[in-house]
């Protein structure tokens, strides 16, 4: 069983790698909801990749 904040990170980048995925794709074909929604989804992967080091500096 992982600890909360090895999974928060592993979560975290999870969501960037997926968000940046979505972003291309919508700039790719002009989609601009898509690529909002993939920056989002980004930017909320790297929140939580931030909060599980967090986590880990604190010790859960």
């Amino acid at each position: 069983m992982m600890k909360p904040s090895t999974d928060d990170k592993a979560t975290g980048k999870l969501h960037e790698v997926k968000g940046a995925i979505r972003q291309k794709a919508g700039e790719l074909t002009g989609n601009r909801n898509l690529a909002a929604d993939g920056r989002a989804e980004k930017n909320d992967g790297k929140v939580q990749n931030v909060v599980g080091k967090i986590e880990k500096a604190v010790g859960e």
